[in-house]
């Protein structure tokens, strides 16, 4: 076993977690779950069996991965932040055939208590503060806050605002990292590595 696993969580026979990976507190792993290396669960994390989840995610405590959930490499789920995977739930009503796949892709962030409407794509190193409802797909790199969530804003990989317009053309550059991005319509992309 190339991974740490508390003494109190569950790993289902099958489950496939990759070297380095860290299962936490009462957390549960479904037997058809596939887990990346260097990934952490936090206390209380419960994932379901047709979840994938890439290398060094950080899915903090509280929070459930349910089925059709994709995560690519390097996404944090902060703290009770919420999937769906129905998008009209009833308790009388059987719809586990109409599951809707839920994708984000790398490096984005999903702020604490925020939920994500199943049927989705979060772009690339997007950013979803705390408590955003996010019911449509969001742009890569884009800061997303509010009920529902709106864009407000542009990320760098970093981490850091980027003094853009919403949209146009226009180039920003990372306080922090000096990499550069360029603003092509409603489509920003990184130019190049710091100079």
């Amino acid at each position: 076993m190339g991974f740490y696993q508390h003494p109190s969580a569950i790993v289902d026979e099958g489950a496939q977690i990759g070297e380095g990976s860290r299962v936490w507190h009462f957390v549960h792993v479904c037997g058809g779950a596939h887990i990346g290396a260097g990934v952490s669960l936090g206390q209380n994390v419960f994932v379901g069996n047709k979840v994938s989840i890439g290398d060094r995610c950080k899915i903090q405590n509280n929070v459930s991965v349910y089925d059709d959930v994709t995560l690519e490499e390097g996404v944090f789920c902060g703290p009770s932040m919420v999937f769906t995977n129905v998008y009209n739930p009833r308790s009388l009503i059987e719809r586990k055939d109409e599951y809707r796949n839920t994708l984000v892709k790398k490096g984005a962030t999903l702020g604490a208590n925020c939920t994500i409407v199943c049927g989705i794509t979060i772009g690339e190193f997007a950013f979803v503060g705390a408590g955003a409802v996010v019911n449509k797909d969001v742009p890569a790199y884009a800061l997303m806050v509010g009920v529902p969530a709106r864009q407000i804003g542009w990320m760098s990989e970093f981490g850091e605002q980027l003094k853009l317009p919403l949209q146009g053309t226009s180039e920003a550059v990372c306080a922090r990292t000096g990499v550069r991005y360029v603003l092509d319509g409603r489509q920003l992309n990184k130019l190049d590595a710091a100079q």
